[in-house]
């Protein structure tokens, strides 16, 4: 059974920083492809970093590029997701999400649906 869970959410202020964890409980954690989603209020899930097995391959959402870093530590089962430079409009619950891939073979998605599991969420919520 595959779990994950977000940590490192809270409330900050605009131009704070936070860090958001994800934690992975699975087998060969580097045969995932991971992602960062988030939806806030009234609006759909959309995507928001992915990176792949290895870590040498990210991709963001235009909105957060050069804001947000993408990483992962394979030996400890984690995924993170550094928030910078942050504004009220990255309000939202962000969710960390996980794509099987035989082999390490996983891709970059930033598609919500390709992923396989995802976490409960963990809100951020940034004030002006």
């Amino acid at each position: 059974q595959v779990q994950l869970v977000e940590s490192g959410g809270g409330l900050v202020q605009a131009g704070g920083s936070l860090r958001l964890s994800c934690a992975v409980s699975a087998p060969a954690f580097s045969n995932y492809a991971m992602g960062w989603f988030r939806q806030a209020p009234g609006k759909e899930r959309e995507f928001v970093a992915a990176i792949n097995w290895s870590g040498g391959s990210t991709s963001y959402q235009d909105s957060v590029k050069g804001r947000f870093t993408v990483a992962r530590d394979n030996a400890k089962n984690t995924v993170s997701l550094d928030l910078n430079s942050l504004k009220p409009e990255d309000t939202a619950i962000y969710y960390c999400a996980a794509r099987f891939g035989l082999g390490r073979s996983a891709p970059i998605q930033d598609r919500g649906a390709r992923y396989d599991y995802w976490g409960q969420g963990t809100q951020v919520t940034v004030s002006s």
